[in-house]
């Protein structure tokens, strides 16, 4: 089992940037397709990327294609979603998720969730 947690939301003006990270315990990260997904008030949560455990695929939802890049740190069992150019529509809590099965798009493909991150865009 793995436990994740975020970190590195924020308050951050449109335009602006943010680094999130999400490190493991409990296993080692490099065994496990992960993935970011965000929640916006009153709304339903919702996929943004993810990269199979290979490092070798990565998937983004259109919405944030082209601003913001996944990337893996083995060395430090954490993953970061590196978001550029942010917009107020990207305000949400941003969750981590984790599987050790196959690489996906929908909640239901991954197993091991963090609590969440609040990332805010003021316009």
């Amino acid at each position: 089992q793995v436990q994740l947690v975020e970190s590195g939301g924020g308050l951050v003006q449109a335009g602006g940037s943010l680094r999130l990270s999400c490190a493991a315990s409990g296993r080692t990260f490099s065994t496990y397709h992960a993935a970011w997904f965000r929640q916006a008030p009153g709304k339903e949560r919702e996929f943004v990327a993810a990269n199979s455990r290979s490092g070798s695929m990565t998937y983004y939802a259109d919405p944030v294609k082209g601003r913001f890049t996944f990337s893996r740190d083995n060395a430090k069992n954490t993953v970061y979603l590196q978001m550029n150019s942010l917009k107020p529509e990207d305000t949400a809590v941003y969750h981590c998720a984790a599987t050790p099965l196959r690489v996906g798009v929908r909640e239901s493909d991954y197993d091991y969730w963090g609590q969440g991150t609040q990332v805010t865009v003021s316009s």
